[in-house]
């Protein structure tokens, strides 16, 4: 009885010592932008992307199409944590699994949408373009905001300052860069964070 017992008794604390070990096996965030980092990430158009008082900035645009910053890596499944200024007139957004690095447009990637003066708000600040609706539309302008997107698999989240804004079940795009657009306006971004699932 007495050996059943010590059993038991190293055989708890073997559980209990184990516990921490098991609640950290998921990834860590890892900060893929902020300040230290822009030199790592590509540019496409001609937008002024730069930093400007600690965090990446643009406000004007030489070209006709859109400017990026686009990461050199491709990401499948992720949660990413994005936090964003922008002002009244921005038009900007998050584009995901973009499967074409040189070309990011709403029609080969996902955007998550960051434009309160959308003429249509259907898929406005917080929306996916053509596939997620946001209703009502949030409006971000003139603050900080934190932007959450969980992609895994087809399941596509975005929450915007905690409150979810769109929704997707869908698998046309499943893995590639990540850009950031500045279409008009003044888009600031202070940090991005990125965990894999």
């Amino acid at each position: 009885m007495r050996n059943l017992i010590a059993a038991l008794g190293l055989l708890a604390a073997a559980l209990i010592a184990g516990t921490p070990a098991t609640a950290q096996t998921q990834p860590e965030w890892t900060t893929i932008l902020d300040a230290s980092k822009f030199a790592e990430w590509g540019q496409l158009g001609e937008s002024n992307w730069r930093v400007e008082d600690g965090v990446i900035v643009a406000d004007k645009n030489a070209g006709k199409t859109p400017g990026f910053l686009v990461t050199k890596a491709s990401y499948k499944d992720f949660a990413l944590r994005v936090e964003f200024w922008s002002s009244d007139d921005a038009n900007s957004g998050v584009f995901i699994r973009c499967s074409d690095a040189r070309t990011i447009t709403d029609r080969n990637s996902y955007e998550v949408n960051i434009f309160d003066r959308r003429p249509d708000p259907t898929y406005g600040t917080g929306g996916i373009v053509h596939y997620a609706e946001v209703n009502p539309m949030p409006k971000a302008a003139g603050r900080w905001n934190t932007m959450e997107i969980t992609a895994k698999g087809r399941h596509i989240t975005v929450m915007l300052n905690g409150q979810k804004t769109s929704e997707l079940h869908n698998g046309l795009f499943t893995e590639g860069p990540i850009g950031l657009q500045h279409g008009a306006g003044t888009i600031k971004f202070r940090k991005i964070e990125l965990r894999p699932l």
